[in-house]
């Protein structure tokens, strides 16, 4: 996603990367990383200590790329796979037997990615849906705010809903809210039968009462200014907790996270990391576009979101 070249100095990812300075970095299967961009983004992680990177691809292509730009990858284990849909295969097999704890997406498509990972045969699957969360630093707003899910799930239904916001929870979690809000977004911010979005943001909330969601506080429906603006809210005589102070946005569908992220990174100069959960282990989904702030910002929410589930007592 775009990151300027003056982004003010202690932003909202630049405090993020700070929750993650600690000597424990992720072991990261670094998928088909055969241009500079991604092999670049790799030993930039590896080298602020975020990540350990295994290098899964082809070598002799991995080895010109390092070459063209200049990097040392002496250090760094490589996994031999011929092409990008095998080298996809591989990274998630390592993740499926624990021996990576992330996923770092490369220089191949997203569908070839996501088509490895949700394959029965890697281990990757879990009891919920996966699902990105992009983690926003909007200069306007006064913290984080994660939403969710403009990248994967087209058009939810409500158990995918539910597995969206329970997977934005965690995140939100691992990068250290202790309770994060939860804003269900809708044109409006009443239930209106007619508009199925609404629906699922009251039947949501109500899963959230009988334990159906935890670690969250859930309101919903509401509109976008009523999620993120006390005075709008105020205006409509909203009374919540969650109203003009929102951690987690969740949108209706793709089309309309889509378009509200995009709008934020452009019209709002809004930073941005991104990951997907819900697998096994946390994926970076990293873009052509990502400045190198936003990189970073990537990996240490997969840091965080990691340790995390490695701190998660055994069943």
């Amino acid at each position: 996603m775009p990151l300027t070249a003056d982004s003010a100095p202690g932003s909202q990812l630049e405090r993020l990367l700070g929750l993650a300075d600690r000597p424990d970095p992720v072991k990261t299967a670094v998928v088909h990383p055969v241009d500079e961009l991604s092999l670049t983004g790799a030993v930039e992680a590896a080298q602020r200590g975020l990540i350990v990177p295994v290098l899964v691809g082809p070598k002799a292509r991995i080895a010109q790329a390092a070459a063209a730009a200049g990097l040392d990858i002496s250090n760094f284990e490589v996994r031999d796979a011929p092409f990008s849909h095998a080298a996809a295969a591989l990274a998630c097999q390592l993740a499926g037997a624990g021996e990576v704890q992330a996923i770092m997406k490369g220089a191949l498509h997203t569908d070839e990615l996501l088509e490895a990972v949700v394959a029965r045969e890697t281990g990757l699957r879990t009891e919920r849906r996966m699902s990105h969360v992009f983690i926003l630093d909007v200069p306007t707003y006064p913290k984080p705010v994660l939403v969710t899910d403009a990248a994967i799930n087209i058009a939810p239904d409500l158990a995918t809903k539910r597995d969206i916001v329970q997977n934005a929870i965690d995140c939100a979690r691992a990068m250290g809210v202790s309770r994060p809000k939860v804003a269900i977004l809708a044109a409006v911010e009443t239930v209106n039968p007619k508009m199925i979005a609404t629906l699922d943001a009251a039947a949501l909330c109500k899963m959230a009462d009988r334990g159906q969601i935890v670690g969250g506080l859930l309101d919903g429906p509401l509109a976008f200014d009523n999620a993120i603006s006390k005075e709008a809210a105020e205006a409509k005589h909203i009374v919540s907790e969650v109203a003009g102070d929102a951690d987690i946005l969740l949108v209706p569908d793709i089309e309309s996270g889509n378009m509200l992220a995009k709008q934020l990174f452009y019209l709002a100069r809004a930073q941005s990391a991104g990951i997907v959960m819900g697998a096994k282990v946390p994926i970076m989904l990293t873009s052509r576009s990502d400045g190198a702030l936003s990189r970073m910002a990537s990996c240490a929410v997969a840091l965080l979101v990691a340790r995390a589930q490695r701190s998660k007592p055994a069943k």
